[in-house]
C-alpha cells in the first residue's frame, strides 16, 4: 500500500492534474474497519493554497509536536476571520471541485453519497480554513466518517472515542435520511446554521462546517458545545454561521405535511388485508400499532400488533377505530 500511494504522490508531481488526482486516490486507499462506511482519515497532508483550487498536497508532516499544532489551531480558532467574501469564495470553489471530483456527487441535489465525499471535503475544508493544523493532530487513524440512515433529527454528530491506552480518535456522522428527505417541490425553506440553502450540497457543507467546528474544538480544548459563545464566535467569523440550530424537513415533519402525527389513526394495507391502527412513533418509518388479540398487551391494558410502515404507504383514518378491518 505505501508503495502505491508514494507513486500516486510522485506522479502528481509531474502532471498538471496530478496533485488533485493524488489527493483523491491517496484518502480514498485509506479505507479501514470492516464497514465500506467506515473511511479513515489521512489527516496530515500538508496544502498549497492557489486561487481557484482545493490545493495541492505536498508531502506528510508526521511526527507533529502536537502542542505547537494545537496553539496554531486555536490562534485560527479565536482570531482569525477571513471575511465574508473569502469565505463566500473558498466554500463555493469547495462545492465545485467536490461535484467535479467525487464519484458520487454529481450534481448540487445529489442522489447518492459516500463517506469519501465526506473525507474529501474535510482535507478541503482543513486546508483553506484550518492550515491543515486538524489533519497534523489527528494523525493517519484519527477521524473516520460515516453515513447514518438511523439519525432523523439531527444533521451531523462529531463523537469522540477514548482507547483503553487513553488515545482519542474521533468520528464525523452525517445524517442521510435528513439530506435526502428535504429539498422536494414545495417543501419549506430550508436553513442550516441560519443560512439559508438552495439544494442539498448547500446543506451537507454547512453540515459539515458545524461539524467541523466541534472537531476542532475537541483537538483544542477537549469539550465542545455548539450553544456555547467560544463555539459560536468561531462558526460565524469562520464561516458567517449565524446560529447552531437547523431547520431541515424531518421525517416527523414531513409526516406532518401528510396530516399524520403520533396518536392519528390511519390505514395502510398489509398482504392484501386493509389494516386500521395507531401511529405510534415515527423515526424513518412509522410505527403503526393495530388492535389484534394475538398482541402484546400495552399500558392500557389492549393488545396490539408493531407494524412498521413507510411514510408514503400510510393514510390518515378519519371514521376508523384502529382496529383490524
Amino acid at each position: 500500500m505505501r508503495q502505491v500511494i508514494r507513486r500516486i504522490r510522485e506522479s502528481g508531481r509531474s502532471h498538471p492534474l496530478g496533485s488533485t488526482i493524488a489527493m483523491t486516490l491517496v484518502r480514498l486507499l485509506h479505507i479501514r474497519g470492516d464497514s465500506p462506511r467506515e473511511l479513515s482519515c489521512e489527516g496530515a497532508l500538508r496544502w498549497e493554497d492557489e486561487p481557484g483550487k482545493m490545493g495541492k498536497p505536498t508531502g506528510l508532516e508526521w511526527p507533529v509536536n502536537p502542542g505547537e499544532a494545537r496553539n496554531a489551531l486555536a490562534r485560527i480558532l479565536l482570531a482569525h476571520d477571513p471575511g465574508a467574501g473569502q469565505i463566500r469564495k473558498r466554500t463555493r470553489n469547495i462545492g465545485r471541485r467536490l461535484l467535479g471530483t467525487s464519484p458520487h456527487i454529481r450534481e448540487p441535489d445529489f442522489k447518492a453519497i459516500h463517506p469519501g465525499d465526506l473525507s474529501l471535503l474535510f482535507a478541503a475544508y482543513d486546508a483553506r480554513f484550518l492550515d491543515g493544523h486538524c489533519g497534523r493532530l489527528l494523525g493517519p487513524d484519527g477521524l473516520t466518517f460515516r453515513l447514518s440512515r438511523r439519525m432523523t433529527r439531527a444533521g451531523g454528530k462529531t463523537t469522540r472515542l477514548r482507547a483503553p491506552d487513553g488515545t482519542n480518535r474521533y468520528e464525523i456522522a452525517v445524517a442521510t435520511s435528513i439530506l435526502f428527505d428535504g429539498f422536494a417541490a414545495g417543501d419549506p425553506e430550508v436553513t442550516v446554521c441560519g443560512l439559508t440553502c438552495r439544494h442539498r450540497l448547500d446543506a451537507l457543507q454547512r453540515l459539515f462546517e458545524h461539524e467541523l467546528v466541534h472537531l476542532a474544538e475537541w483537538l483544542c480544548w477537549d469539550e465542545s458545545h455548539c450553544a456555547r459563545s467560544r463555539f459560536q464566535s468561531i462558526a460565524y467569523r469562520l464561516f458567517r454561521h449565524r446560529a447552531h440550530t437547523h431547520r431541515l424537513i424531518t421525517r416527523t415533519e414531513r409526516a406532518a405535511m401528510l396530516g399524520i402525527t403520533v396518536g392519528t389513526r390511519v390505514t395502510f394495507h398489509y398482504r392484501g388485508q386493509r389494516l386500521r391502527g395507531r401511529v405510534n412513533r415515527i423515526t424513518k418509518r412509522a410505527t403503526v400499532l393495530v388492535e389484534d388479540p394475538a398482541g402484546e398487551r400495552w399500558s392500557d391494558e389492549r393488545r396490539y400488533i408493531r407494524y412498521y410502515v413507510p411514510l408514503a404507504e400510510l393514510q390518515p383514518d378519519r371514521h376508523g377505530l384502529g382496529f383490524r378491518a
